[in-house]
């Protein structure tokens, strides 16, 4: 019987096997939370310390220095939530400052992993003192063993993509030889037992895998990073609820022989953003309800400018309003001067583009907006899912995304992906057909991926749904606490 098996019997029994046990199950966890230095981390980490606190456990949150003041706003039980400040190491090579991914080029995210790694002695000696019951970390490879050489810690792996990016990746040979000397084809079959034949890779995609053996860190590879990590800890916990991922998060837990936890989607609550910034709001009431395509790409995604231009001469071709939030395309100062010629007169008033921070949830739910192109960040994934009613279109970049996208359209057939070439690369007109697709109110494919993301919305938002994830959750810490080790 595995371990997992073992912690769902316990959380039923806890309550049957004396006072002692009984009070254990009702103390409080002193937990720490180490993410990786990016925002699509570090959030998503915030969010879990929120409902754990809520629920009265005392979280410790180790942070980059600058990362604070964005944090800080995001804390909303600062007597239970404390923020441990750490001084991100230099590195040869990286800005002076450096602390998160928001502040190097992704070419330079190595390094930043080798000043995080620099942490070592810091981290023993804040965790010694601390003596807490549980470390959560992802790229932190090093902290299961260092919690175990301190004794008395649980560790667990808290991963925030989808579980089928680990299930693809990391169950699988990590020989570098081997990988080289595959074709396309076999690059992309998905290891034995993997529990699905379209949340996959195309072929077209198998270059994307190398990324597993590029180095991420002084003298480790992404892989062995990721892998160490997820082999060493006590529990692997995933952002994620078995209804809808169940089936991959199983298969990782066989594969690695130890349990998979679930929190669930671990949403924020939705704030009232004001829109009225950059005229958003009298923007949008021009036009008529569900008509307005949104397109957002996240803060690190940046494209190349001919892609840049497919996508808002794509826009261009709907004739629907759009708004479209990016970063200024690869080589260029600013998203003005990358748009194609007489792109400003022919859309006039019908498209705004900005390259700055704007509230995307409060404008997903806003009457006017019909439709969400997204990149298929893991976080917006959830949103658009459980929080929005807008059609979605999709649109995804780096390996973890395209994942989420197959998820989205193939198992949940809740949107529609954007077809793409041999060379990853999408076309003005493909972008078109897809927005046209589930715009089109005589289109039996927009009937349908509307109809299946109305039920699964339901579900997400349905009451109680989303809190028995966090309380069921935290049973299973006490019941790892009580597991002999």
């Amino acid at each position: 019987m595995i371990l997992s098996q073992r912690i769902n019997r316990k959380r039923s029994s806890i309550s049957s096997k004396g006072k002692e046990k009984k009070k254990m199950a009702e103390s409080k966890l002193e937990i720490v939370m180490f993410p990786w230095l990016a925002f699509g981390h570090l959030i998503p980490y915030m969010n879990l310390s929120n409902e754990l606190a809520k629920r009265g456990h005392n979280v410790t949150f180790l942070l980059p220095q600058n990362a604070e003041i964005r944090l800080q706003k995001l804390n909303l039980y600062p007597n239970l939530i404390k923020f441990h400040k750490l001084t991100i190491p230099h590195v040869d090579g990286l800005p002076y400052g450096a602390e998160t991914t928001a502040d190097v080029h992704r070419s330079l995210e190595s390094l930043l992993a080798t000043a995080f790694d620099k942490l070592y002695d810091e981290i023993k000696s804040f965790l010694q003192n601390l003596k807490p019951h549980f470390v959560f970390f992802d790229f932190a490879y090093w902290i299961p063993d260092l919690a175990l050489e301190i004794g008395g810690i649980k560790t667990l792996f808290y991963r925030v993509v989808c579980p089928a990016v680990s299930s693809v990746t990391l169950i699988r040979s990590p020989d570098k030889a081997i990988f080289m000397a595959s074709t396309a084809a076999e690059l992309v079959k998905p290891p034995p037992g993997y529990p699905s034949t379209t949340v996959v890779l195309r072929e077209c995609e198998a270059k994307l895998l190398s990324f597993i053996f590029h180095e991420y860190g002084k003298g480790v590879t992404f892989y062995e990073r990721v892998k160490k990590g997820m082999t060493r800890c006590d529990a692997i916990a995933i952002k994620t609820c078995r209804e809808i991922e169940g089936n991959f998060c199983d298969y990782i837990s066989t594969q690695f022989e130890k349990p998979v936890l679930y929190t669930g989607p671990v949403i924020s609550v939705p704030k009232k953003e004001p829109l009225e910034e950059h005229g958003l709001s009298n923007w949008l009431e021009k036009f008529k309800p569900g008509s307005v395509v949104f397109c957002a790409f996240g803060s690190q995604l940046i494209l190349e400018k001919k892609q840049f231009q497919e996508l808002v001469l794509g826009f261009e071709l709907t004739e629907l309003p759009f708004l479209l939030v990016v970063k200024p395309p690869q080589g260029t100062n600013s998203v003005e001067e990358a748009l194609p010629e007489g792109f400003k007169e022919r859309v006039q008033e019908r498209g705004v583009i900005l390259d700055c921070w704007v509230p995307q949830l409060e404008i997903l739910r806003h009457k006017s907006v019909g439709c969400f192109v997204t990149h298929c960040g893991y976080g917006s994934m959830w949103e658009s899912l459980a929080l929005c009613d807008c059609q979605l279109v999709l649109l995804p970049r780096p390996i973890d995304h395209i994942f989420n996208a197959r998820l989205m359209e193939k198992q949940l057939k809740v949107g529609v992906e954007v077809e793409k070439d041999e060379n990853d690369l999408f076309t003005k007109e493909n972008l078109c057909k897809a927005v046209k697709c589930v715009m089109d109110k005589d289109s039996q494919i927009g009937c349908l991926v509307k109809e299946n993301h109305k039920k699964w919305k339901e579900l997400l938002s349905s009451p109680g749904f989303m809190s028995n994830y966090i309380d069921n959750f935290i049973q299973d810490l006490h019941a790892l606490l009580v597991e002999k080790t």
